[in-house]
C-alpha cells in the first residue's frame, strides 16, 4: 500500500512539474540572457489566457507600425468588465517595452502573471493587474544587439524609437503617434490607481540593481503625493530589502558622479508618469541598472511589481479614497501651479551604495576619462533633493473656450475623454485672452518638434463674439489638470510649447513702406497719444532712433491695420460660466 502511495505521489509531482514547465518563458528556457520577441510574447499570453480563466487578453487600438496594442488582465474572480471592477477593486497597470531596447519588464511580467495564475505567489484579493505586454511594438520588431551599447544583455533587444522613430516616452501630451492615442483609450477604460512603467537606466555606475522614479509628489498633489511619499515608497523599499534587493531613487546625475548627491527627476506631462499624474494616479518608473546582468535585472523588476501589488492590495481602499480627495484640490477659483522649480533649501540625506569614481587618461581621445572602480565600493550619506516649489501659479477658470476651427486640439481633448459642451448659437462672451509677449524656440529638432520655452503672456478681459458650435471645456471634471497643462500656454508641456499654435506666430499681412507712410502720417495725426509714445521711444532707445524701418513697423503694430491674429493665443479662459 505504501509502495502504491509513493508511486502515486511521484506521478503527481511529475505531472505537476510538466505542467509548470509548459509555462516556462523564453527567458527561463534560455541562459538568462534572452528576451522574448513581440510575437513570442503575444503567443505566451494567448496560451495563459486559453488555459487560465483568471487571465484575459484583449486588443486595444492600433500602433504606428500597424499592429494592435493588447492588454492582459489578471483577476482571480474572473471578472473582466472594468466598470464593475472599478467599483470594488483597485487596478494596477504595468506598461512594458515603451523603450523596446529595455525589455526587462516584458520578460518579468510574463513570469509574474504566470505565477499569479498558478498560485505560486500570493494572489491579491482587492487588486486587478493589467499589463500592456509590449507598448512600442514597432521598436520591438526592430531587433538588434548593438544600439544599447552600454547595456549588459540581453543578447537581442528592440530599438528605442517606434515605427516612425518617435520616443514614445516623450509623446504622452502631444500624442503624435497612434500608440499614444491608443494608450489614452486604455488609460481611460481602466482608470488605474497605480501605474508602473518598466525601463533600464543609463548613467553612473553604482551597486544597485534597481532604481525608481516616483511621480513628483508636489505635482501629483499634496494629499496623494504625501501618501505615496510617506507610506507607499517606504513600504516598497522595505519589502525589497527583505528580499535582499537594495533600491534607491533614480540616480539623476549624468554629467557628474552621484557622490555629491542629486535631485529627483521631474516627470513633466510628456512622460508616462507625468501624464498619469494628471488623472491622480500614483506612478512609478522602474529603472534597472544597465551594467547589471540581465537575469538580475529581470528578477529585480519582478520583485518590485510583486511588492507594489501587495501594498496596493493591502491599502486599496485608502488609495482610492486619497485619489478622490486629491481631485478636490483642483476646482475653479483655486490656485494651480503651472511651473515648478527645485526647492534647494530642502535637502534630505540617505545612505548611498556607490563605487569610487576616478579619472585616467583616455585611450581613445586626447583627454581624461571617468571610470568607476568596482573593487572599491562605498556606503555614505549623500544629499538628495526631492521637494519642488511653485514658480508660476494661475487661478483655475470655470472653463476654456476652444473655437471649432481648432479641430486638432479638440480631437486631442476628446481622445483623452475631456467632456465638453458646444455653443447652441452665436454668442458674445466675456473672456480672459492671452497675447504671446515672448518665447524662445529650440534650434534642434526634438521628437518631431522645435519646442518653445520661457513663454510669457499678457492677459486682458474682453468681450468676444463666438460662433455656434464652438467648444466649451468645463474645469469641473476629472481631466481638469490635463486641460490646464495643455491649454495654458506657459505650461512646460502646453500645446503652445509643442508648436500646435505656430501659425499664430507668423504675421500674415503686411504693408508697402511707401504707401503706408501716408497712412501712418494720417493715423498719428488722429492719435496724438500714440504719436507721443513714438517720440518717447525714439528718445529712450538710441538703436530704435536710428532705424526708420523699425519706427514705421512700430507705428503699424500700434495701428488699427495690424492684424489681431498675430501673437494672439486663440484659446480663451471663461472665469465665470
Amino acid at each position: 500500500m505504501k509502495f502504491i502511495t509513493v508511486i502515486f505521489l511521484l506521478i503527481s509531482l511529475t505531472i505537476s512539474s510538466q505542467n509548470t514547465n509548459k509555462y516556462d518563458t523564453l527567458f527561463e528556457k534560455g541562459n538568462g540572457n534572452q528576451s522574448a520577441t513581440y510575437p513570442e510574447t503575444i503567443r505566451y499570453y494567448a496560451l495563459l489566457a486559453k488555459n487560465f480563466s483568471t487571465i484575459k487578453m484583449q486588443e486595444m487600438g492600433l500602433t504606428d507600425c500597424g499592429e494592435p496594442l493588447h492588454i492582459v488582465i489578471f483577476n482571480p474572480e474572473k471578472e473582466f468588465d472594468f466598470e464593475n471592477i472599478k467599483k470594488n477593486k483597485a487596478i494596477l497597470l504595468v506598461n512594458n517595452g515603451i523603450h523596446a531596447g529595455e525589455p526587462d519588464g516584458i520578460d518579468a511580467t510574463m513570469q509574474l502573471l504566470r505565477d499569479l495564475a498558478l498560485g505560486k505567489i500570493k494572489i491579491p484579493k482587492n487588486t486587478v493587474i493589467v499589463t500592456i505586454p509590449v507598448y512600442n511594438i514597432g521598436g520591438a520588431l526592430n531587433r538588434n544587439s548593438t544600439t544599447r551599447v552600454n547595456q549588459d544583455g540581453p543578447e537581442l533587444y528592440g530599438f528605442r524609437g517606434n515605427g516612425r522613430n518617435y520616443d514614445l516616452n516623450r509623446d504622452f501630451i502631444k500624442s503624435d503617434t497612434r500608440n499614444t492615442k491608443s494608450f489614452a483609450e486604455i488609460f481611460y477604460k481602466i482608470n488605474p490607481d497605480v501605474f508602473i512603467d518598466n525601463h533600464v537606466s543609463d548613467g553612473a555606475d553604482y551597486q544597485y540593481k534597481l532604481t525608481y522614479i516616483m511621480t513628483q509628489k508636489n505635482k501629483l498633489g499634496s494629499l496623494l503625493g504625501n501618501y505615496m511619499d510617506s507610506k507607499m515608497v517606504p513600504s516598497l523599499v522595505l519589502a525589497l530589502k527583505k528580499k535582499n534587493i537594495e533600491v534607491t531613487p533614480y540616480v539623476n546625475a549624468f554629467n557628474e558622479t552621484p557622490d555629491n548627491g542629486f535631485s529627483q527627476f521631474f516627470d513633466s506631462p510628456r512622460y508616462s508618469t507625468g501624464y498619469t499624474s494628471l488623472f491622480n494616479t500614483i506612478g512609478f518608473v522602474v529603472e534597472t541598472h544597465m551594467l547589471k546582468k540581465y537575469a538580475e535585472r529581470v528578477k529585480a523588476t519582478y520583485e518590485f511589481m510583486d511588492a507594489a501589488i501587495y501594498f496596493t492590495d493591502s491599502n486599496y481602499q485608502k488609495i482610492k479614497e486619497m485619489r478622490l480627495k486629491n481631485e478636490e484640490q483642483y476646482a475653479p477659483e483655486k490656485s494651480y501651479t503651472l511651473k515648478w522649480e527645485l526647492d534647494t533649501t530642502k535637502v534630505t540625506k540617505f545612505s548611498f551604495l556607490g563605487f569610487e569614481a576616478k579619472h585616467k587618461k583616455s585611450e581613445v581621445t586626447t583627454g581624461n576619462r571617468l571610470y568607476y572602480d568596482r573593487t572599491k565600493p562605498y556606503e555614505k550619506d549623500i544629499p538628495y533633493q526631492k521637494e519642488f516649489k511653485s514658480s508660476k501659479e494661475i487661478i483655475i477658470p470655470d472653463a476654456y473656450l476652444v473655437p471649432k476651427s481648432f479641430w486638432n486640439i479638440i480631437e486631442l481633448l476628446k481622445n483623452n475623454h475631456i467632456s465638453f459642451t458646444q455653443l447652441k448659437q452665436d454668442t458674445l462672451i466675456e473672456v480672459e485672452s492671452y497675447r504671446i509677449s515672448d518665447y524662445k524656440t529650440s534650434n534642434s529638432a526634438y521628437e518631431g518638434h522645435y519646442l518653445h520655452k520661457d513663454t510669457k503672456t499678457i492677459s486682458k478681459m474682453e468681450k468676444i463674439a463666438f460662433s455656434k458650435g464652438d467648444f466649451i471645456f468645463s474645469t469641473k471634471q476629472k481631466g481638469v489638470k490635463y486641460l490646464i497643462e495643455t491649454l495654458e500656454p506657459e505650461g512646460i508641456d502646453s500645446f503652445f510649447n509643442w508648436n500646435f499654435f505656430d501659425t499664430m506666430l507668423q504675421q500674415k499681412e503686411g504693408y508697402s513702406d511707401y504707401v503706408f507712410e501716408d497712412t501712418a502720417t494720417k493715423f498719428l495725426k488722429e492719435n496724438p497719444k500714440i504719436l507721443a509714445e513714438l517720440e518717447q521711444k525714439k528718445l529712450d532707445d538710441p538703436v530704435f532712433r536710428e532705424n526708420p524701418d523699425a519706427q514705421l513697423d512700430w507705428v503699424y503694430k500700434h495701428s488699427v491695420y495690424y492684424e489681431k491674429a498675430h501673437l494672439q493665443y486663440p484659446i480663451y479662459r471663461i472665469l465665470h460660466y
